[in-house]
């Protein structure tokens, strides 16, 4: 199974536009970031769903950096959202983008959402919701539950604009984190399967923790671990971080309050 299989970026004549949207922990760019570039390139995104990006010194010139060498744009996120960043090639307009932080708890590492409202052609809205949760179990489900409510205070909920989580969840499927999420949104693995399921570790793949999750309003066209990336071998893959990335190509409708949406 090769990228080939995966359908291609394109917009609809009905307006409708098929994305494809890459989650990717790049582990704060501590590894061999030529290898990350030629992964993320090679995976050729519309939208890229980063955890772990740079936030401490000179974080923005990390996260340019980053984008240049994947031929992308800086969206929104980073040390603003400790941690999650969205970038996304010049196909994207970018209606609306906000950084959200998280309740802090006591001694754990403050979590945030990386969030944004993306268009392609002229109809076809996304709200995109970048989460890396919680190490620790009871917080991860309380933040699981804050991503659903963030995604809805978007409109995703229940209208026609559609939504999309995408993250390192550190949970399994089986998990009280992972089950809160895709009891309302649909497992992008569990309902198109595409290329491999495990993303941890990249070394040594044992479990699936990472994951695009959507709203009813998108079909789900395939999901996983991209394979058979052109000019991109296992040892890339290996090296550029110690997370596998998830790709999944999605088509998202037309909305019809998505004619003429403000660019920001």
């Amino acid at each position: 199974m090769t990228l080939d299989d995966l359908p291609a970026s394109r917009t609809e004549p009905d307006g409708s536009a098929v994305v494809r949207l890459l989650s990717y922990n790049v582990r704060s760019l501590r590894d061999d970031t030529g290898a990350l570039a030629r992964v993320v390139r090679a995976c050729a995104p519309d939208v890229v769903c980063v955890q772990e990006a740079p936030r401490f010194f000179r974080w923005r010139k990390h996260a340019s950096r980053l984008a240049r060498a994947t031929g992308l744009v800086y969206v929104t996120g980073g040390a603003t959202a400790t941690g999650p960043m969205i970038l996304s090639s010049l196909r994207a307009t970018v209606e609306r983008s906000e950084d959200v932080l998280l309740p802090r708890t006591p001694g754990l590492h403050r979590r945030g959402l990386a969030t944004a409202v993306l268009r392609f052609g002229r109809a076809a809205r996304l709200a995109v919701v970048c989460c890396h949760l919680s190490l620790a179990e009871e917080e991860r489900y309380a933040q699981a539950g804050l991503v659903l409510d963030r995604l809805a205070d978007m409109g995703a909920d229940a209208g026609s604009l559609a939504g999309v989580v995408a993250g390192d969840l550190n949970d399994e499927p089986d998990g009280r984190a992972f089950r809160r999420l895709a009891g309302t949104l649909r497992d992008g693995w569990a309902t198109a399967p595409w290329g491999g399921e495990l993303t941890w570790s990249a070394s040594a793949p044992r479990k699936r923790i990472d994951a695009v999750l959507a709203t009813g309003a998108v079909e789900v066209l395939g999901c996983g671990v991209p394979a058979g990336l052109a000019g991109v071998g296992a040892a890339d893959l290996r090296a550029a971080t110690d997370h596998l990335p998830v790709l999944a190509a999605l088509r998202v409708p037309a909305d019809p309050g998505g004619t003429g949406g403000r660019t920001g």
